[in-house]
């Protein structure tokens, strides 16, 4: 489903992907943990073609995204087909991204009739879908600022949700979040689980990668030093290199 090969990312001097190999299969949830720094958010921002890698292949649905040629130079899909393909991918932001100045239905509504194509009826008709999925349906015409952050997120997931992604990407998706409001967020995204949808979740929420995980990959200093079933990576035996990461409680 998706696919990144001896991927290398550097800004100016710093190097913060180092030849990183992921895999993401159909119906597959997979948790990216690690400390801040450690080049989580930057692989999932590759992946959404939001960061240019320097060298390495992505793949989406069997799709290069980006090769590298023998000139050792990254080669990226030309802009329509780029754009075709990047609509496989959802992403949700730690900081929502919401239009401030638009409400809540037409944040949703805008994205599907500007990029889709869809008729404004055929869009708000997905969009309410979508709320009442996220449990917001009462607060379509209310605006972004009148909302909580929790609040905020479930939006922001429903309207990633209205593009009939392939993918759905989350970068910490809780981390502004209290602990009330992180429950509420990490509930839609368990529903999303239990519907087998293809999903890559950055997250620092331990016991939410343990239980809905199906593999967990534990980043440390631009690579992947750690991927496997979530009960094994963060369960009693888990490494001493996890534990140095997430303590010693029984996640």
């Amino acid at each position: 489903m998706l696919q990144a090969n001896s991927v290398y990312k550097s800004f100016g001097e710093t190097a913060v992907l180092k030849g990183v190999s992921v895999r993401v299969s159909r119906g597959e949830v997979v948790a990216i943990i690690g400390r801040s720094g450690s080049g989580k958010s930057t692989l999932l921002r590759c992946m959404n073609n939001l960061e240019k890698i320097d060298s390495g292949e992505i793949l989406i649905g069997g799709e290069a995204l980006v090769t590298t040629g023998a000139d050792g130079k990254p080669a990226y899909k030309r802009d329509r087909e780029l754009r075709a393909l990047m609509l496989k991918m959802g992403m949700v932001f730690q900081d929502y991204n919401l239009f401030p100045h638009y409400s809540v239905l037409k944040n949703l509504v805008m994205p599907q009739t500007l990029v889709l194509g869809r008729s404004a009826k055929e869009a708000e008709k997905k969009a309410i879908e979508l709320l009442e999925k996220v449990g917001l349906a009462e607060k379509a015409n209310e605006y972004p600022c009148n909302l909580s952050g929790g609040q905020c997120q479930r939006v922001a997931i429903a309207r990633a949700l209205c593009m009939d992604p392939d993918i759905l990407c989350f970068d910490e998706p809780t981390s502004a979040l209290d602990p009330q409001l992180t429950h509420e967020v990490l509930t839609v995204i368990r529903q999303l689980a239990e519907e087998k949808r293809t999903m890559i979740v950055v997250t620092h929420e331990m016991n939410f990668a343990r239980d809905v995980a199906d593999r967990v990959i534990y980043m440390e200093n631009g690579l992947v030093v750690e991927d496997g079933p979530a009960g094994e990576v963060l369960g009693v035996n888990r490494s001493e290199a996890i534990r140095a990461f997430a303590g010693e409680a029984n996640y």
